[in-house]
């Protein structure tokens, strides 16, 4: 017998395959033309709906799973949702079988994250410890030690969980995009240490970083818009090889261009957060020469 279809979440008819990123569209060009288009409404619902209904973002990764099972950016959605939800045991299935398919180490911080959920910490170490982190991109590299440090903590290796966080990104001077996870995470293990003061030093630097961040954001939308706008047509007709190759180039082109701006971006933020730390440095030294000189008036 022929199982029952299961019913699919509905999309809103405002989405349209163009919402999804570029690169999660580009894999999708295997598919025909109208499965393409409800997998990828299904995947930008899935990114919409996880921080506020996760448990209605995994049923939409599922309803694409059912239509591109073999795609690994689907296989990828069901895992970070399946994580979101806290069914830690799908988002490691899923995880194995995004990274069969794709070769890519890109979730392996997630993957760790899992076997923690799953109750396995000294398995997550494991699974971490068997990557090269060299060939991991900063980012990547910088989730992966966090979630170390977490499964560290979680079998009471608490100096060793602090040891996990000594990375080279770990520059409490600049700003990055993984700086205020990173500092706050440092923060949450100063705390299991008793080191109160340094745990509440980088946790106000793990707010200024994140306050210098978000009074960057929004910088490079327009290069973004420009790539939606080179990629409109894939959708439009069936793709071949002279397409294919013609969309590679521009790949290149436009990760080339954004690892411009993303240097510029870089410099622009350590800029700002080293002028947010100087400003709240000289506060804070202000504040304890007004107390020292009540002090002194008081013993007058």
């Amino acid at each position: 017998m022929r199982a029952a279809k299961v019913a699919e979440p509905e999309v809103p008819e405002e989405i349209t395959a163009r919402d999804l990123h570029p690169s999660a569209r580009n894999e999708l060009k295997t598919l025909s033309k109208e499965n393409a288009e409800e997998v990828a409404r299904h995947l930008v619902m899935a990114g919409r709906l996880i921080d506020d209904d996760p448990q209605r973002a995994h049923e939409h990764a599922l309803a694409a799973s059912r239509r591109a099972g073999r795609i690994a950016v689907v296989r990828e959605s069901v895992a970070i949702t399946a994580y979101a939800t806290g069914d830690y045991a799908l988002a490691l299935r899923e995880l194995r079988t995004y990274r069969r398919i794709s070769g890519n180490e890109d979730q392996i911080a997630l993957m760790v994250d899992s076997e923690r959920g799953v109750g396995r910490p000294d398995r997550a170490i494991e699974v971490g410890r068997a990557v090269d982190r060299n060939t991991l991109p900063v980012a990547v590299r910088v989730s992966l030690a966090i979630a170390l440090s977490g499964a560290r903590l979680d079998l009471g290796e608490t100096e060793r969980a602090l040891a996990e966080l000594d990375i080279p990104e770990l520059d409490p001077d600049r700003a990055f995009e993984w700086s205020p996870a990173l500092f706050a995470a440092r923060a949450a293990v100063l705390e299991e240490l008793g080191r109160d003061d340094e745990a509440a030093e980088w946790a106000r630097r793990a707010d200024i970083a994140a306050e210098a961040l978000d009074e960057a954001a929004g910088n490079g939308s327009d290069e973004e818009i420009f790539v939606e706008e080179i990629f409109d047509e894939e959708f439009a007709e069936d793709s071949d090889a002279p397409i294919a190759a013609d969309v590679a180039e521009t790949d290149d082109a436009v990760e080339a261009d954004d690892a411009d701006h993303d240097d510029e971006d870089d410099y622009s933020i350590a800029a700002e957060v080293e002028e947010l730390l100087a400003a709240a440095d000289a506060a804070a030294d202000a504040q304890t020469a007004s107390t020292a000189e009540d002090d002194e008036d008081e013993e007058r």
